[in-house]
């Protein structure tokens, strides 16, 4: 066993599978815990894989993640076998969070991390009613619209895709500004901004078609503006099997029919 082994944490999803897989695991390389490990090894779908990132954001920890789920996107393949020189072989790559700065109608605001979206959605059956500014500079006076999103390439192949927004590579120093069924103007899609932008939303009419946000899971209800940018001091580091990477799942996604 080498030194690699003795230093990797093992966590699962509340599936059988996954807590199937963790005791078998744990078993042939031993398990560390979390705070001691150098790589946990995420047992669960994509979901899981990214709150793993949330719980191990800038601590330097690297997650190795195995597909326990249904579709795994962001997942390695899972095997037992030879563990310790596929993570030793892995490609790493840097995760940057969005920080999302929403104020409510009381003026009191609330900060969240996101590794994959910042989200508006009404609250009510009229539509929302959004300003969009990028950098100070507005850009939409008003969409109407379900809701909008800015995605990280992480996230962009999440609630982002299903609004038919882009999927972006994970080292492309991009974020995606993607509508969620836009009423006005009726054929905006939506941008692709740098990663070094700022985007705020102001929210139009907000007494009368109330707007809520959400940083992944972190939900602020009724809110009256929203700021969003990427961070730039929180990482967290995703391992990738060299023959399995994002790139490669990228591309094919793009060219499925």
């Amino acid at each position: 066993m080498t030194n690699t082994a003795s230093r990797l944490a093992f966590v699962s999803s509340d599936t059988d599978d996954a807590k199937a897989a963790l005791e078998r695991l744990s078993a042939r390389y031993g398990q560390a815990p979390v705070d001691e490990a150098d790589t946990i090894v995420a047992l669960g779908g994509d979901g899981f894989l990214l709150q793993t990132l949330r719980d191990t954001m800038s601590t330097g920890k690297r997650v190795f993640g195995m597909n326990r789920g249904t579709i795994g996107f962001l997942m390695n393949e899972f095997r037992e076998k030879n563990l310790p020189e596929r993570i030793a072989k892995a490609v790493p790559e840097t995760i940057r969070p969005l920080e999302m700065v929403a104020t409510g109608a009381d003026g009191e605001t609330v900060s969240a991390l996101a590794i994959n979206e910042v989200a508006l959605w009404r609250q009510s059956y009229q539509t929302a009613k959004i300003r969009i500014a990028v950098d100070d500079h507005v850009r939409l006076e008003e969409l109407s619209c379900d809701g909008v999103m800015i995605a990280t390439p992480a996230g962009s192949t999440a609630y982002n895709l299903s609004a038919h927004g882009p999927i972006l590579p994970l080292d492309a120093p991009l974020l995606a500004l993607t509508p969620v069924s836009p009423f006005r103007p009726r054929r905006w899609r939506g941008a692709l901004l740098s990663n070094r932008a700022t985007v705020r939303f102001d929210i139009l009419e907000a007494e009368k078609r109330p707007v809520n946000a959400a940083a992944d899971h972190t939900e602020v209800k009724a809110v009256t503006s929203v700021t969003v940018r990427e961070s730039l001091t929180a990482t967290a580091t995703l391992l990738f099997d060299p023959n399995h990477s994002w790139d490669e799942r990228i591309l094919a996604e793009q060219f499925r029919y």
